[in-house]
């Protein structure tokens, strides 16, 4: 399935996001209010980087708490890895696989158009297995 089809339905109005100025205080509050694990960082309507639960946990180990009024954009991982619309979900899953990471930008140029997690990749990706073997029931009821 194309990672098109996956974002579909979803409004690009509805990302969770901030701006690069920031401060990581205000991050973690947006993060924690929404109750979500990363969320985009914006600069000039493009994806920056990415603010999320470890960048915000590694910087509290290293310099304490004073790194909460430090702004998102000495924080955040940059660039941020992104997927085109036209990728296709397993290579998505792939591509944070590999990566490491757990979140990933839909970007069409320079616009943001969704913003996918691995959760949402796992759930296609067991539906269409479900899909999958329904249809090969229903073969072999036929037969």
């Amino acid at each position: 399935m194309q990672v098109s089809k996956l974002i579909q339905g979803r409004a690009s109005s509805d990302i969770v996001s901030c701006p690069v100025d920031a401060t990581l205080r205000e991050a973690v509050r947006i993060l924690a209010n929404r109750r979500i694990g990363a969320m985009p960082v914006m600069q000039e309507g493009r994806v920056a980087g990415i603010v999320s639960e470890r960048d915000v946990l590694y910087c509290l180990a290293s310099d304490g708490e004073s790194t909460l009024d430090k702004p998102v954009r000495n924080v955040m991982t940059s660039p941020a890895i992104t997927i085109g619309p036209g990728g296709d979900c397993e290579e998505a899953l792939s591509l944070m696989s590999r990566r490491r990471i757990r979140h990933l930008p839909v970007v069409e140029g320079d616009t943001m158009i969704g913003f996918l997690s691995i959760g949402d990749l796992v759930k296609s990706r067991i539906d269409e297995v479900s899909q999958e073997a329904d249809a090969m029931r229903d073969y072999i009821q036929m037969a």
